[in-house]
């Protein structure tokens, strides 16, 4: 199939339906009917029979000229929230592991090319993107991102890296493909990945990958650091012991459950976000 072409059977309303919910996040959570039409692409008349169909349906109020969405959107992902455990499993290590560090910890999948925070455990805001659960991230930007590609095949790395736009966030940022590509060599050389200001600047971040029972990376599990008490040296010596035992726990309860899908469910402390990506930090 040609490159964008579409299949016979895709429907190209519902994928416009669904980019209109999308175009609502956390810095703009309500918009006018001008915006969603050039956020998606859309002429107003488009725009206009989407939002209204979802007004319709409940999931878009309207208040005058802005629409919202309203808390039936999260009805669209229960179902497979129901019906996963992995964050369950999870949470009580990650608890764990914060009370030993005293740093936020989270566990997060790798989604298309974004990674997406399925359970979190805060200490204190460190960046100036607010981080939830459903949070997504460029992967190739963050040290969880990182530490689920190394482990993809050769030939899917290339094809990540292909299409990612390397663009510099910070002064630290890599932006070079073949500086990249070695990095995730090294990182699934070493079992871990430490990403230093790159995301962010001030903030630095470990993460090591949880696995199942046939050794399959399922997720990660990353502590996040100010840079200005955490040196490179500090996070190695220091922090990587916790977390690669966090994970080793987290490793060894999957092995007794068996294969265990991601999801935000199983904790009333950590609350989903129906935000598609969360705003990348810029200096």
């Amino acid at each position: 199939m040609p490159a964008g072409a579409r299949a016979p059977h895709f429907v190209r309303s519902f994928e416009r339906g669904l980019a209109v919910i999308r175009s609502f996040d956390a810095e703009h959570p309500a918009r006018t009917l001008s915006e969603v039409a050039d956020t998606c692409g859309l002429t107003r008349a488009a725009a206009r029979r989407l939002l209204l169909t979802l007004v319709d349906l409940g999931y878009v109020h309207q208040d005058g000229r802005l629409f919202r969405l309203t808390p039936r959107v999260l009805e669209l992902g229960y179902s497979y929230l129901s019906s996963v455990t992995l964050p369950q499993i999870a949470e009580p290590h990650l608890d764990q592991l914060v009370a030993q560090v005293r740093e936020s910890s989270s566990l997060c999948v790798l989604d298309g090319d974004d990674v997406v925070y399925v359970a979190r455990v805060p200490t204190r805001r460190i960046m100036s993107a607010t981080i939830t659960v459903g949070t997504r991230f460029p992967a190739h930007l963050t040290s969880v991102g990182r530490v689920l590609m190394a482990q993809l095949p050769d030939e899917e790395i290339d094809e990540r890296l292909a299409r990612t736009q390397l663009h510099p966030l910070t002064d630290s940022t890599i932006v070079s493909a073949r500086a990249l590509r070695a990095e995730l060599r090294r990182v699934r050389r070493q079992g871990y990945a430490i990403v230093d200001q790159e995301l962010e600047e001030g903030l630095r971040s470990i993460a090591a990958p949880v696995r199942d029972r046939d050794g399959e990376a399922v997720a990660a599990v990353n502590i996040a650091v100010p840079a200005g008490r955490n040196s490179v040296e500090s996070i190695r010596r220091d922090l990587l012991p916790h977390l690669l035992a966090t994970v080793a726990r987290i490793d060894a309860d999957l092995g007794i459950t068996g294969p265990a899908r991601a999801s935000s469910r199983g904790s009333g402390t950590h609350r989903s976000s129906s935000s598609p990506r969360s705003p990348v930090p810029r200096r």
